[in-house]
């Protein structure tokens, strides 16, 4: 299964960790982009269409601004990304042309990929820089994003953009070989396959104490949530091993590979439920659940028992059954107002076409 998924794949969406960008200086290792930038363009050569999500800037910025650890205030990051950014993007732009290859940066706040339009719109450009064979190189827009509208990690941020073109593959190179089960014990040892993400495969996972980066395995977990419910397969692996892209592109052991859901999710549905911070919680009785979980029903509003948050009509939910667990997403056809009053009968509150199940 691994070795069909993976060949079979000509759109890789390829997201390069702070950990394996830059030394123990904090500065960008250029020896090691180096070998990086070289497995992408052997890539290229190979016929494949690579879009890079890169992190790295915060960490290059800090070097230059004289930064030991990661600043906790929001305008230290934000001059570290603006500094750290244009640094980095100049490494990949001389890199890449010793290879005869083009490069574009693109900088996407969280806003961007909500915003229907601007949604699409981002895909058209990068779809069009990669018909002209130039290689996207995509970064959170640090100097100016705030907490409320970030992505929250480039893990996930690979991940949405995976989702938006969509790609066939999304590879994540970090600093280790995979999830790794027993993770700094005698017996640890890389889970090569992972099918389904359960309480089992989030307890192994942990976030990070790099003074750099963010996320850690956590954030990659989440991560293959939304790819693999988008029919996308993923790849963790380590991106300090020499060629590591081809031999995973060879079906080769290496990393963690997550198996995509065999009912991917169309391009309107994925951006129902990735590319929004939900506005508000319906929480739906048992028959409500069933209902749209297994036949395919708008959400009446009998079935919904409450509803938390200050929302419009028209804002994205979450949808939770009675224990809180949310299980689908959807645009709301009311106000909190209106459903607070349960003055609206057998009213759709989510119509099916705008509801998804996660």
């Amino acid at each position: 299964m691994r070795r069909e998924l993976l060949q079979e794949a000509a759109r890789i969406v390829v997201k390069l960790g702070t950990g394996v960008l830059t030394d123990e200086r904090k500065q960008p290792d250029l020896a090691q982009m180096e070998q990086l930038v070289g497995q992408v363009a052997d890539q290229c050569r190979a016929g494949k269409e690579i879009v890079l999500v890169t992190s790295g800037a915060v960490g290059a910025g800090m070097g230059t601004l004289g930064y030991k650890k990661r600043p906790s205030e929001l305008a230290e990051l934000q001059a570290c990304a603006a500094v750290g950014q244009s640094r980095l993007m100049a490494m990949y732009e001389k890199l890449f042309a010793k290879h005869g290859l083009h490069v574009a940066q693109v900088l996407l706040t969280h806003e961007d990929l909500q915003d229907h339009e601007r949604h699409l719109n981002a895909r058209n450009t990068l779809m069009t820089l990669l018909g002209h064979k130039v290689i996207p190189i995509i970064n959170e827009n640090d100097a100016i994003s705030f907490t409320e509208l970030k992505f929250g990690d480039n893990d996930r941020l690979s991940a949405l953009v995976a989702s938006l073109l969509p790609a066939d593959l999304l590879v994540i190179l970090t600093t280790v070989d995979g999830v790794i089960e027993n993770f700094g014990k005698a017996d640890a040892k890389t889970i090569a396959t992972i099918e389904q993400i359960d309480a089992v495969v989030e307890g192994m996972v942990g976030g990070t104490e790099s003074e750099t980066a963010v996320g850690g395995m956590a954030s990659k977990i989440q991560a293959a949530k939304i790819v693999i419910r988008s029919g996308i397969p993923l790849v963790i692996a380590s991106g300090h091993k020499k060629n590591m892209l081809a031999r995973i592109m060879a079906g080769e052991a290496e990393g963690t590979i997550f198996i995509p859901q065999p009912s991917k999710l169309q391009g309107r549905k994925r951006w129902i439920a990735f590319f929004h911070h939900p506005k508000g919680t319906l929480f739906v009785d048992a028959g409500a659940k069933k209902a749209l979980s297994e036949n395919g029903k708008s959400l009446l509003l009998p079935g919904v028992t409450r509803c938390d948050g200050e929302f419009k009509a028209g804002d994205v939910l979450r949808i939770c059954d009675a224990d809180g667990l949310e299980f689908a997403r959807g645009i709301c056809n009311f106000s909190a107002a209106e459903i607070a009053t349960r003055q609206l009968a057998r009213a759709e509150v989510v119509h099916r076409d705008n509801l998804v199940i996660l």
